[in-house]
């Protein structure tokens, strides 16, 4: 076990973030904590490595391991350029280097047993330099840059000059050269095109040491972690598993915990009920019942109402208008800044009801694309044409459609004019903004917060053409899984830019790849891609073509039923009705015995009444015949109440 942390809890002011969370972490085991944004993943993170201090609980790592850390936001200032900042982590090597060529030198001047002492540490230090992968360092170096997406056209550049992504790559490539014992990493990927990510998940997966990973890539995780730690309400659970895993547990586990909720206070009821009934009867051995079981009740350990999943966004799109079947047409599109040419002669066509995802490296030009589509770049060449009632809105990851200096309020309020205040504060209570909140100024919220803000106008606008460029960029995997449920439903037609395969498996009905400048078309989701993609580059690479369509197996095509599932059918329906009739005498003998009792009451009463006639009870044989009678009524009231009693339960 390299990693134990025991009770951590953390609160900031009166706000609890984190309570009792306790989990461990064996060598070489790769795990993922999860939660909702504002979980506490990263203070758990900053907890761990002792950025924070918890409130109780304590963090315990395995005698003489090593640990690194990549935080979300990187700030490094280097005057090194990108591959002199990667080769400084081999500070160690490089020194033992330079003292293998010193020695050389000297044992140029060397003789006699001098010579034999410095032929002696010339082996040593060559042996040290071997097990430290001295004669690859420098490959390794290379490849993990490759590896993170920089182009060796790129290795010169000055730290200082780079953008805060790309310093997240190189504090990421510096964590994975050292190689420590455990690897700590929050949101690795955000700043990764795929072919990187693919490249990190190889390497994590096959890392000989242990990972702790924060990520909203499910796709990711899929491929990574063996165990998923979650955070949920203050509180941890450790599933075994990957996150498909661990999706299927948990809603395994609140179905379990929402039927067993449901079913004791069904029970609860029930009792509750029959202890009015029972007292009801007014009888001595009935409301005795009746108080046993109040005791019975009162014992039972009462199940807490699971948490209701309603702190995701609730997003409904919906076109106010159809559009024509051809959505859009783009012909000889082509685009070049300055030098670089990002591509040339690009055509493709969109359908009316298509969800259609743009992938490929960065720098492709795949934002570029949606751009010109929405008049915000021209295009050097090419033309654009969208169809008949074609209406769009689009989805900026850069915000531009917002004005910083708005409210949120506002914001809605001058888009949509005719929402009144209401309408609007519940429309951003449905992307998660409550209160005071709603008065924020843009400007004053987070990436994430905006993207909400305009996923909020989006399905405001009622347009039947969504452009979206990475939608689920800053949102936690609840608020994706709603955004991709929203799109699945959509009777519209979609256009986006993603970097998350798992977004794009649930959602895309055709992919274009944006590759060397060129467009090759998969007719399917991200699975479907994985399966033709290299096949089609071949074929791409030899000029015959750039689309590969669906399957032999069409999706409309005509599926026999087998005979068993029909069978299973029948039996159930079979066992169903048998149930229905069984329920029914259920309850119409429920409803007899209530009659009869209250029947054999009434009688009760009215024997009580002739025993208390002085024309009886002073007639002996009158006395006797009414009394016996008296006995069997109460007798028969007995064997029916517990008959009813049975009945009941």
């Amino acid at each position: 076990m390299i990693l134990a942390c025991n009770n951590i809890t953390k609160s900031f002011g009166e706000k609890e973030i984190l309570h009792g969370v306790s989990f461990h972490i064996n060598d070489n085991e790769k795990a993922a904590i999860v939660g909702i944004n504002g979980a506490g993943k990263s203070t758990l993170f900053k907890i761990i490595v002792g950025e924070l201090s918890s409130d109780t609980g304590e963090v315990t790592f395995q005698k003489g391991s090593t640990y690194g850390y990549l935080s979300q936001h990187q700030d490094l200032t280097s005057e090194n350029t990108i591959y002199e900042e990667l080769l400084s982590t081999k500070a160690d090597i490089l020194r033992l280097e330079e003292s293998i060529r010193a020695l050389e030198q000297d044992m140029k001047h060397m003789e006699g047993e001098a010579l034999e002492q410095a032929l002696s540490t010339y082996s040593r230090m060559n042996h040290e330099f071997e097990i430290q992968n001295g004669y690859a360092y420098r490959s390794e170096v290379v490849g993990i840059l490759k590896g993170l997406g920089f182009e060796e056209s790129e290795f010169e550049k000055r730290v200082n000059t780079l953008s805060g992504g790309q310093k997240t790559r190189i504090a990421l490539g510096k964590l994975l050269l050292r190689k420590p014992d455990l690897i700590l990493l929050d949101e690795p990927t955000n700043h990764l095109d795929m072919n990187s990510i693919a490249w990190l998940e190889t390497f994590l997966a096959t890392y000989k040491g242990a990972v702790v990973v924060i990520a909203h890539d499910r796709y990711f995780l899929d491929k990574v972690v063996t165990k998923v730690i979650e955070l949920d309400h203050t509180k941890a659970q450790t599933f075994e598993g990957n996150y498909s895993t661990y999706a299927q547990k948990k809603a395994k586990q609140r179905e379990d915990q929402i039927k067993a909720y449901l079913n004791q206070q069904r029970e609860i009821k029930h009792q509750e009920e029959v202890i009015a009934k029972l007292r009801s009867f007014n009888r001595e051995k009935s409301i005795k019942r009746a108080e046993s079981r109040e005791k019975m009740l009162d014992k039972i350990e009462r199940l807490d109402k699971p948490m209701e999943e309603s702190d995701g966004m609730n997003i409904r799109l919906e076109p106010s208008v159809t559009s024509g079947n051809d959505v859009l047409s783009v012909t000889g599109l082509a685009k070049s800044f300055g030098p670089q040419t990002l591509f040339t002669d690009l055509s493709f066509e969109i359908k009316r009801g298509e969800k259609v995802a743009i992938i490929g490296n960065n720098g492709t030009g795949k934002t570029t694309i949606l751009k010109m589509i929405n008049g915000i770049v021209t295009p050097d060449a090419g033309n654009i044409k969208p169809g008949v009632k074609v209406h769009i809105a689009y989805y900026d990851q850069e915000h531009q459609v917002l004005h910083m200096e708005k409210t949120l309020f506002s914001e809605l309020q001058d888009t949509y004019p005719f929402m009144d205040n209401t309408q609007i504060r519940n429309t951003l209570a449905a992307f998660l903004f409550t209160g005071d909140d709603v008065f924020k100024q843009i400007k004053d919220i987070s990436g994430g917060e905006r993207g909400r803000v305009s996923l909020a106008k989006l399905m405001l606008s009622e347009s039947n053409f969504l452009i979206l460029d990475e939608p689920t960029n800053h949102l936690d995997i609840m608020s994706k899984e709603i955004l991709e449920n929203a799109i699945q439903n959509y009777t519209g037609t979609v256009l986006y830019v993603s970097h998350d395969r798992y977004f794009i498996n649930k959602t895309a009905t055709k992919i274009l790849d944006l590759t060397s400048g060129k467009l090759i078309t998969y007719d399917g989701n991200y699975d479907y891609y994985l399966e033709h993609k290299e096949n089609m580059e071949r074929l791409h690479l030899q000029g015959i073509g750039y689309g590969v369509g669906k399957t032999p197996a069409a999706k409309n095509a005509p599926v026999t039923a087998p005979a068993e599932p029909e069978s299973a059918g029948k039996t159930d329906w079979k066992q169903q009705k048998e149930e229905q009739a069984r329920e029914r005498k259920r309850q119409n003998d429920l409803k007899r015995i209530e009659a009869e009792i209250e029947r054999l009451e009434a009688r009760s009463e009215e024997l009580d009444v002739l025993l208390a006639d002085e024309a009886v009870y002073t007639n002996h044989t009158k006395l006797l015949e009414v009394t016996k009678e008296k006995d069997e009524t109460a007798e028969h009231l007995l064997e029916l109440m517990e008959q009813w009693e049975e009945l009941a339960d």
